[in-house]
């Protein structure tokens, strides 16, 4: 690793190269203008700063929120135990990354240039013992910090802490306004006022607020009122997940949604983006963004150009990686194809030369099926992930989806 780089790793939080800035709030217009968004002022004025470190690295949007960082599963253990957990989380596993092991990814992380953020998840990263050290750690290589939890060990003093170990963020699963569904899905039945709890605290504390939702038959009917309290709390991002029967959800994966209910799904996102001021972004939906296209009429030349300027679809690969507890480097969580692991080689170069992540970057000629013939197949590509659950290969068609691409 090169002295250079690792010199240049702190101005990652305090520049912000005018390229970038451009790109994000130019993905974040023409969205505006699809989905009509009346909020879109509110939105400038509430949350376009403080979204700049969470969309660090953005080169417009994707299934995952932003393209371009990486999410780092730190641990497989975990105080709850979700039915639809694609983790399986319970325990530590023996073989999870030691702290000299992932202080090591970490410089490695900071020596990618096109990543400014890293998501800590797990299980629930909270758990682990030296997860402030870690945190201080790429808070120190210029990093930012965002923490995808239950928000259940969050009180006012941890929030605070989190704060001054460079945490800028924090998703926080919310499955329902309704406890008692929350809880079910959960397995905990304080698991719901101890969220809430959580999301005061890190609001309290000045952490930026994002909600994770899984949207299954379960909660599917709560969808429309918990987008309004997401929206009510002041979370600047919403990630509408879709459950992918993998891990603990293969057991219920006949409360995955099937494609017309996807496309119902999509449906109330675009109703309701109209009028909130948070983003509501899907996650194993892709097809989000030539949806949007098509009710406005716009999927041919230059509209359609634009779109792949700031239209990433699925990220699994393209932007986004996903690194397992144990240094297993997978594209996404859903999409369960080891493309390397960082004890045995760097996760630079699984990052940049592995198949399975080239094969993915260069998705136009190696996709099959209908999303390989699919005119979206730059701004959408399909949902990798239900391509894997549901056929075995991560490069087969989407089966949820119900766009032509004619």
């Amino acid at each position: 690793m090169k002295m250079k780089d690792i010199l240049s790793w702190p101005l990652k939080s305090i520049f912000w190269p005018p390229g970038l800035v451009a790109r994000q709030l130019g993905s974040v217009i023409y969205f505006s203008y699809l989905v009509g968004w009346r909020g879109f002022g509110p939105w400038l004025v509430r949350h376009s700063i403080e979204s700049l470190p969470i969309a660090a690295g953005a080169i417009g949007m994707g299934c995952i929120g932003y393209p371009n960082h990486p999410a780092w599963e730190v641990t497989n253990a975990c105080n709850l135990n979700c039915i639809h957990c694609h983790v399986r989380a319970d325990k530590p596993t023996s073989d999870e990354l030691s702290t000299s092991e992932a202080k090591r990814l970490i410089d490695e992380f900071a020596s990618v240039n096109e990543f400014r953020m890293l998501v800590y998840t797990g299980g629930e990263p909270l758990v682990r013992g030296d997860i402030f050290e870690l945190l201080n750690h790429s808070k120190k290589a210029g990093l930012a910090n965002v923490l995808a939890t239950n928000g259940t060990l969050i009180n006012e003093d941890m929030a605070f802490r989190l704060k001054d170990a460079g945490v800028v963020a924090a998703a926080v699963s919310l499955d329902s306004p309704k406890r008692d569904v929350h809880n079910y899905i959960r397995q905990n039945n304080k698991a719901y006022d101890l969220a809430m709890r959580g999301i005061r605290a890190l609001r309290n504390a000045g952490i930026s607020l994002q909600i994770n939702v899984t949207a299954m038959k379960y909660n599917l009917d709560d969808l429309d009122e918990l987008i309004d309290i997401a929206d009510g709390m002041g979370s600047s991002i919403m990630l509408m997940y879709q459950l992918v029967p993998v891990g603990r959800g293969n057991s219920i994966e006949d409360a995955s949604l099937k494609t017309r209910e996807n496309e119902s799904l999509l449906r109330l996102l675009k109703d309701k983006q109209r009028y909130i001021s948070t983003i509501v972004e899907p996650v194993a939906g892709p097809q989000y963004w030539p949806y949007l296209m098509e009710s406005k009429g716009l999927t041919n030349g230059a509209w359609l150009t634009m779109a792949e300027k700031v239209f990433h679809g699925c990220a699994a690969g393209r932007g986004f990686v996903y690194v397992k507890a144990n240094g297993d480097v997978w594209p996404c969580p859903f999409v369960e194809v080891n493309a390397g692991n960082v004890r045995e080689d760097s996760f630079v170069n699984i990052w940049r030369d592995s198949k399975v992540f080239r094969d993915l970057r260069n998705r136009e000629q190696t996709l099959k099926g209908k999303c390989g013939e699919c005119k979206y197949r730059t701004i959408c590509g399909g949902c990798r992930g239900r391509a894997m659950a549901y056929t075995g290969d991560y490069l087969a068609e989407d089966p949820s989806c119900f766009l032509s691409g004619k």
